[in-house]
């Protein structure tokens, strides 16, 4: 079998968020599991040429001002299966210029009005720009696209009504879990240890975990991630770098190195401070290396089964809840147990790999 993946980004070729990480992770696992497996993206870097080999895998890169061009990838491709994490316009090229193959979906994050709101009113970047990126990823040919593919899914079970309403579908797509590597063993750390993990972009809102750690000064906290814009990221780094008990570890990617991995393990409480959520694959990152969660956003009702949710204002008192006799440790192992049986590798790609064989003889 033969699965192109596509999708917006991919891990560590220039950026390295959500989307990227489970297309790079579903991609490494197809090859160990003896798939063909071709990506195709968006050129967000130079370092890496139009096509090149990683992983097992091969990458075909295409210039990101210039979609259309990613056609001939599509063709050149010939993949028995084109699955698309998330929608955009590769969506639709793919599913009319590859008419012959299957063609699945996994919704990550599907925006709506509200969600578009949030994503603008803290984007800190200029209206038409948010215009492009909407257009590119939500148009009247991607929902064709969408009521024509072969298999629908969501990565978060909370996302189905919310594309059945989105795009007015008949039936609802089906729950498919993102893999996540469960490590061995963990060692926490003796002195309490709060960590963060995402960009450090404007809808993140990373400052109110920096400001978390004036406010904890006997606790440790560990910033992992950095801003896209070179200016937010020095300016972030200049105004919070001199609080003693915060560390900014920058960028670290997971698929080179074990350091995060090793940050998550000895963590007691991951916090995330962005107001909306998809399923951010840190919570579930997080919740395998045993961590307790503290949100504002609570997608699946995750944040409320294994840690705390907090309102607007209450990120203190979720934390001074979860330090409290421990209780961060017992919602730690349940988030464990809960990962492992629903999102682990073994989990995930055999979902994976029965959603392609669906498409393939053609079931629903």
């Amino acid at each position: 079998m033969h699965v192109c993946l596509h999708c917006i980004e991919f891990f560590g070729f220039g950026v390295y968020g959500g989307f990227g990480r489970a297309t790079r992770s579903i991609g490494c696992e197809l090859v160990r599991q003896g798939v063909k497996v071709t990506v195709i993206v968006p050129r967000r870097s130079p370092e890496y040429p139009d096509q090149c080999e990683l992983e097992g895998m091969t990458i075909l890169q295409f210039p990101r001002h210039h979609p259309w061009s990613m056609i001939s990838g599509y063709r050149k491709c010939k993949a028995d299966i084109y699955h698309s994490q998330d929608t955009s316009l590769g969506t639709y090229l793919a599913r009319v210029f590859v008419p012959s193959s299957r063609h699945v979906i996994t919704f990550q994050d599907p925006l709506d009005k509200e969600d578009w709101k949030i994503e603008t009113k803290w984007a800190h970047k200029g209206g038409l720009g948010w215009r492009q990126y909407r257009l590119y990823i939500d148009n009247p040919l991607v929902a064709s696209a969408v009521r024509r593919a072969h298999g629908l899914y969501c990565a978060a079970e909370f996302l189905i009504p919310k594309v059945v309403k989105k795009y007015a579908l008949r039936s609802a797509p089906g729950f498919l879990p993102t893999p996540v590597q469960m490590p061995d063993s963990v060692t926490k750390a003796v002195r309490p240890t709060i960590c963060f993990v995402s960009r450090w972009d404007g809808r993140k809102r990373p400052e109110r975990f920096f400001e978390l750690a004036r406010k904890f000064p006997k606790v440790e906290f560990i910033a992992v991630g950095g801003a896209q814009n070179k200016d937010r990221d020095r300016h972030l780094r200049e105004t919070y770098g001199g609080i003693p008990n915060l560390m900014m570890t920058g960028i670290i990617d997971q698929f080179r190195s074990k350091e995060l991995s090793e940050i998550l393990g000895r963590s007691w409480v991951l916090v995330n401070t962005s107001p909306r959520e998809g399923l951010p694959n840190a919570f579930l990152e997080a919740a395998a290396h045993r961590c307790a969660l503290l949100s504002h956003a609570d997608p699946d009702g995750i944040v409320s089964r294994f840690g705390v949710v907090a309102g607007e204002d209450e990120l203190e008192r979720g934390l001074d809840s979860l330090l409290a006799d421990g209780r961060w440790q017992t919602l730690g192992e349940q988030g464990h147990e809960y990962v492992s049986r629903v999102f682990s590798v073994e989990a995930a790609m055999k979902g994976h790999l029965e959603a392609y064989d669906r498409a393939l003889r053609g079931k629903p």
